[in-house]
């Protein structure tokens, strides 16, 4: 897989996420579907969007001890998703384990990437509320390297960190990033942000879209217009 315009689908049910796909008469967007949508439908959704031909990338954040992640991962797996991620702060026995479970009878499995710290969180709220001292970027980049000694292929993180993540990882690694909006797009409660065109510059291999795209007056020229700034 290549560089490639990821869109979350936050929507609250089926109807509204069919009817949001049904726009797309030309292309099949890569989507992914994060805990609102898969809370409110369970794995039907997963099997019709996959069913309809879309890549999915199945964000669901897990984060819970090493034997309890490995059998969830297992059992979506066999959703037959293209991405499926977790919480590197799980600590690398979890990340290992979650790879474990993912592997499926035929020997494959999905790809598995690890959040770093969400896009919502910016150093101070990462200070007072989680007690973490360290600069964003270091911690960032140290729980990249923990995902990438557990054996994950990537990591969530903001788009200005992928170059940095890239240059400690190496250019295979990964990094898939939220916090993306138009020049001049109301940034809602993300606050490590960039422009699509500056996340193709800085090294993201994956944008993931959400509000900029699925709220927009024309979501399918917003998608083409993100999709011909990151992808070109």
């Amino acid at each position: 897989m290549g560089k490639d315009v990821i869109v979350a689908l936050d929507f609250d049910g089926r109807d509204k996420t069919l009817a949001f796909l049904d726009l797309f008469t030309e292309e099949k967007p890569f989507v992914k579907i994060g805990m609102e949508l898969f809370y409110a439908e369970g794995p039907s959704i997963v099997r019709e969007v996959r069913a309809r031909g879309h890549k999915i990338f199945l964000d669901l954040k897990l984060h819970d001890i090493p034997n309890t992640v490995k059998k969830a991962m297992a059992a979506l797996s066999a959703l037959d998703v293209d991405i499926v991620n977790l919480h590197a702060a799980g600590t690398e026995a979890m990340m290992t384990a979650a790879l474990e479970g993912l592997i499926r009878p035929d020997g494959t499995r999905p790809l598995l990437i690890a959040v770093t710290q969400l896009t919502s969180t910016d150093q101070a709220r990462m200070e007072k509320e989680l007690w973490i001292e360290k600069p964003m970027e270091d911690v960032v980049l140290h729980y990249a390297e923990n995902a990438a000694r557990a054996g994950l292929d990537g990591v969530v993180c903001s788009p200005l960190e992928a170059e940095r993540i890239h240059k400690h990882c190496g250019a295979g690694f990964l990094t898939v990033t939220p916090g993306v909006r138009f020049a001049g797009g109301d940034a809602g409660d993300q606050k490590r942000v960039a422009t699509p065109a500056l996340a193709k510059a800085i090294g993201s291999d994956y944008i993931v879209v959400g509000r900029p795209i699925t709220q927009a007056e024309n979501p399918v020229a917003a998608y083409r217009r993100c999709a011909a700034e990151f992808i070109g």
